[in-house]
């Protein structure tokens, strides 16, 4: 496509294409442009995919992409924002501010370290707390704990992932970590992982579930599920019914909102679903994005 161009360094991670998706599509294993954008609305959403990319593969023909174009941390709804700038150490994961009544706000899994990107996303309030859902995501968190002065959360399952944890989630039961947040160990993708949940509207979901583009129904990543399927299962089947919210929000893979019975709906039935799956080889190609 005349004006963009998708270079070879393209990883398949879907990001692009979740800003995006009526401008950039799959092709041969990576992401492709299919057409340019027409109008306002379109240009930002090609330019969230471009400052999101992890790395940094989407670009005009003329040369770097204009930082005054970057959106991010673009709001998603009045109290979550995406951070975009994901990075090459978490494999591309997506992460998100959440805003409190406080003044405050809490960042969900971390964006690519810099300390130009982490003053921007203090422009919302105070960052109290890094909540890392599971060890894949915890590159740069206590980087960002440290500048923030904010705790740094891991489960212990992962806790080897950041052994200078500030607070250790431990055992499998919900806890409440702050006002309206409550977190909920989800062994399966990983030994450690965990969602976080807030204020029954949002759940930060990590790789433990995601909504896909392609069944139009939540899914789990069966094919790259590193700890145990069987445990995730179990993990689903323990967990759907506590669970209310109308936003899932994970690291990979696409986010959405729909009303909470809704989602509770369809959150017991994957956890149907995933009771029959059983172990297969890792195969990032097979993930249904």
């Amino acid at each position: 496509m005349d004006g963009w161009y998708v270079d070879d360094r393209c990883t398949n991670c879907d990001v692009a294409r979740q800003f995006a998706p009526e401008l950039i599509d799959e092709h041969d294993g990576r992401s492709r442009i299919v057409r340019l954008p027409d109008g306002e609305a379109e240009a930002r959403r090609l330019h969230a995919a471009v400052f999101a990319c992890h790395t940094r593969s989407i670009r005009p023909v003329s040369g770097p992409p204009d930082p005054a174009l970057d959106p991010f941390p673009m709001a998603l709804d009045d109290g979550v924002l995406i951070c975009g700038h994901n990075s090459t150490r978490t494999a591309g994961a997506n992460s998100y501010l959440l805003l409190r009544p406080s003044g405050t706000a809490m960042m969900v899994d971390t964006p690519r370290w810099s300390r130009r990107l982490a003053d921007r996303y203090t422009q919302f309030g105070p960052v109290t707390d890094v909540l890392l859902t599971h060890r894949d995501h915890a590159a740069h968190g206590r980087r960002y704990a440290d500048h923030f002065g904010a705790r740094l959360w891991i489960h212990e399952g992962d806790l080897d992932a950041a052994p200078d944890a500030d607070q250790v989630v431990r055992g499998r039961e919900p806890r409440q970590i702050g006002p309206g947040v409550t977190v909920h160990p989800l062994p399966g993708h990983t030994r450690g992982s965990v969602l976080y949940l807030a204020d029954d509207r949002y759940c930060f979901s990590g790789d433990s579930f995601y909504w896909s583009r392609t069944t139009g129904d939540l899914e789990v990543a069966e094919s790259v599920t590193w700890y145990s399927i069987e445990e995730l299962a179990a993990s689903l089947a323990r967990t759907a019914g506590r669970l209310r919210f109308e936003w899932v929000l994970p690291g990979h893979g696409d986010r959405r909102r729909l009303p909470a019975d809704e989602m509770s709906r369809r959150l017991r039935a994957l956890a149907e679903r995933t009771r029959l799956l059983r172990p297969r080889p890792v195969d990032f190609t097979a993930v249904r994005w």
